[in-house]
């Protein structure tokens, strides 16, 4: 059990936690409690694999406070999944709901698994056992959960049919990012890269930056990089730099992005696209670029390359991309404009909020409703965090936390300590 605990993410952001909770003067019984989450379950269950042989996986779902309303996390597939990073994400996910005001807690689930070996009908066997597993822990209004890494729409999709064929009737709203079909929200896939380039924008006004002019780098080509980039390039951004996990490319004067989206389709893979150089993903990092997105995984900022980044504008579009140790030397240098993870990649949980909304009322928005809404949510928290940063003079990681925090803080003792 201590090696499950023991994740880098998890003592990063438990680093994170302290320090922002030593700097606002947290009170020490809601800072105790929110350490740890409210429950953690564990879960270990049978798949019959396609040759007829019998696998047995890991799950899991951390629940980490629901003082503001019901828990709210996607679920990912991926080797790396276990205890210590699902709670670290599940507290993470708290203070970002808090910080955009949608009245949701924190939460993350998943399964540790390489989704890429697993064929459609494993993935779908898996998926719907792991439903079954944790069925009694979700539910509309208690625990809902979203896509993430290694998962999609159709994931989405076989966890609501699971849990509608237990309880007798279709219940759209116990997952968001599902297919439109099924109650899905327009949007919802494009949302987290949006709501990135959304956060870019403002940002480029406080430091005077006229994007018309600028250059960025993007390290993911998924969901969310994928979205980024082409949101910048419709800005009129040049984009020098992608990466994805097979490896990076590099054009000085700048990506066609609709092209590489053709390249990639037909190819695969963004390597190989014409006209630019095939480096490695990491380097995309130390692009002198105005526009730096890290849109992939965790901790790929740290210590050994921290003090190499060459951007004005630091967008997180990946959960805890940067290290603590990293984030110190950030802010120590403090040429760098950071929006950080629970700031810039909101978008996501704030479209499934949405969607969430939609399913429980039956009642769909259009595309220009949900695109206006997210704008406004997300410019608004934008503006909070760093009037935070400039009225306490901290960091722009420390007030979009101290910012969340303070709003967990305020709702747990309005609703007191049961008994």
């Amino acid at each position: 059990m201590e090696m499950e605990w023991d994740d880098p993410l998890y003592r990063s952001t438990v680093a994170l936690f302290e320090h922002t909770a030593e700097a606002m003067d947290l009170d020490v019984n809601i800072r105790r409690r929110l350490r740890h989450p409210d429950r953690a379950v564990i879960v270990t269950f049978p798949i019959r694999m396609d040759d007829g042989s019998v696998e047995i996986f890991h799950g899991y779902r951390v629940q980490h406070n629901n003082t503001r309303g019901p828990f709210k996390g996607g679920v990912r597939y991926a080797l790396d999944v276990n205890l210590g990073e699902t709670t670290a994400l599940a507290m993470l996910m708290t203070v970002k709901c808090a910080l955009m005001g949608i009245p949701f807690g924190g939460a993350k689930g998943g399964v540790r698994v390489d989704p890429t070996k697993l064929s459609r009908s494993e993935l779908q066997r898996l998926t719907r056992r792991f439903t079954a597993e944790i069925i009694n822990d979700i539910g509309p209004n208690f625990d809902i959960p979203a896509p993430d890494m290694g998962t999609t729409q159709q994931t989405m999709a076989w966890m609501m049919d699971t849990y509608s064929q237990n309880k007798g009737r279709a219940v759209p709203a116990v997952v968001t990012g599902k297919p439109i079909s099924i109650g899905g929200s327009l949007l919802r896939n494009q949302a987290t890269g949006r709501g990135v380039v959304y956060m870019v924008e403002d940002a480029a006004r406080e430091v005077n930056l006229d994007l018309g002019k600028a250059s960025a780098a993007v390290q993911g080509f998924g969901n969310v990089g994928g979205e980024a980039a082409r949101r910048l390039h419709q800005l009129g951004v040049k984009v020098v730099g992608i990466g994805d996990v097979h490896g990076g490319i590099h054009a000085p004067d700048g990506i066609d992005i609709p092209l590489l989206d053709a390249h990639f389709a037909s190819t695969g893979t963004i390597l190989g696209f014409p006209g630019s150089e095939d480096i490695e993903t990491s380097a995309i990092l130390e692009l002198p670029v105005d526009v730096l997105i890290p849109a992939a995984t965790s901790g790929v900022i740290h210590e050994g390359n921290v003090a190499r980044l060459r951007c004005r504008i630091l967008a997180e579009g990946a959960n805890g991309p940067v290290t603590a140790a990293a984030d110190g030397v950030l802010r120590e240098r403090g040429d760098i404009f950071v929006i950080p993870d629970v700031l810039a990649n909101a978008g996501g949980v704030t479209v499934s909020y949405f969607e969430w909304v939609q399913s429980l009322q039956m009642f769909f928005w259009s595309a220009d409703e949900i695109d206006q809404r997210l704008r406004q949510l997300m410019s608004r928290a934008f503006t909070e965090v760093h009037e935070v940063s400039r009225d306490r003079g901290v960091d722009m990681r420390t007030a979009a936390m101290m910012h969340g925090l303070a709003r967990v803080a305020e709702a747990m003792k309005v609703r007191g300590l049961f008994p």
